[in-house]
């Protein structure tokens, strides 16, 4: 059994803590006994105390009695944690299990406890996309990327916000034992096994293929690097290595979508996330992600969402809170 040790205090987001400890219990199910992963809940305090959603939590153990070494160390977001006191018992006991774990990380703005405990400096790391500039204001020996779902540098191991968290740790099962036991696990969390590109590409909409050797996940990754061009079947069969009706078969067989679908998909849920992060122009957002012109978005959007981009946006605009 692999041991995980995840890291929470008062007022931390409990999806940061749930996402990824239900990734891994559910990983445990589809694998043999004993050799999946052993959570253990560390608590900067005894609890019971309360996540910022209400949630009581009761921790394991505490920073005193959680000894190690452990396989992964893991520390979560919380929304006041960017800008609360450095703990020096938390940053103390980073210190030590980092530097005798497999690997360690954070999960959101878990990232500004790794930072003040020194863990950042000279790597790259990611958080929630409204807190990296903040974290690189904060941490300027750290070399932060702002538009990364998790990252890996070495034994670092970082996420962006809240459900990220799952994410990574669907990449930690992936590497520990294969991409078709991650891809078991997604499956039964209802969620993408890999969300491609950035925090700016969530892909909610697509069926992603998770082995990236396929030919399938090679024709899908070529239609969201190429977005905003034309794309046909026989540009994405080439990609994929194969003839027009065999690619066009394995891939309904694979991603349960026509190429054509899953082009739409991909404009759609693209133009989504545009629409979601600021006010860029509805002419502009239809041309970058191939649309050609407001009014196609429009009629595609009514389609697939059941009302406008306007509408869209306005309902969905990023106004929350990071967590």
């Amino acid at each position: 059994m692999k041991t995980v040790a995840i890291v929470v205090f008062p007022g931390v987001q409990a999806l940061d803590v749930a996402g990824p400890l239900d990734v891994f219990a559910e990983a445990n199910g589809f694998l043999p006994e004993g050799v999946g992963y052993e959570v253990v809940v560390v608590g900067t305090e005894a609890g019971p105390f309360r996540a910022s959603n209400g949630m009581r939590i009761v921790p394991d153990r505490t920073l005193e009695t959680a000894e190690g070494p452990f396989d992964m160390v893991f520390v979560a977001g919380g929304p006041l944690l960017p800008d609360a006191v450095p703990s020096a018992a938390l940053s103390g006991w980073l210190r030590r299990e980092a530097e005798r774990a497999g690997c360690f990380g954070s999960i959101c703005t878990g990232a500004f406890a790794l930072g003040h405990a020194g863990l950042l400096d000279g790597r790259r790391a990611t958080t929630h996309w409204q807190n990296a500039e903040a974290l690189a204001r904060r941490f300027p020996d750290a070399r932060i990327e702002r538009d990364r779902i998790f990252l890996r540098e070495g034994r670092l191991v970082t996420s962006a916000g809240v459900t990220a968290g799952i994410d990574l740790a669907l990449a930690l099962v992936n590497e520990d034992h294969g991409a078709e036991v991650a891809l078991a696990v997604a499956k039964r969390l209802v969620v993408v096994a890999q969300r491609q590109g950035g925090q700016s590409q969530f892909s909610p909409l697509l069926n992603l293929v998770a082995d990236d050797a396929s030919p399938i996940a090679k024709a899908q990754d070529f239609v969201l690097r190429n977005i905003g061009k034309s794309i046909n079947v026989k540009q994405l069969a080439s990609v994929a290595g194969m003839s027009e009706r065999n690619f066009a078969r394995l891939f309904v067989e694979t991603a349960k979508v026509t190429p054509h679908q899953f082009i739409e998909l991909a404009r759609v849920d693209i133009a989504r996330n545009l629409l979601e992060a600021g006010d860029k122009p509805l002419k502009t957002i239809a041309r970058d992600c191939g649309f050609g012109s407001p009014d196609r978005m429009r009629i595609v959007f009514m389609r697939r969402l059941g009302l406008t981009p306007v509408q869209y946006r306005a309902s969905f605009s990023h106004g929350a809170e990071a967590g």
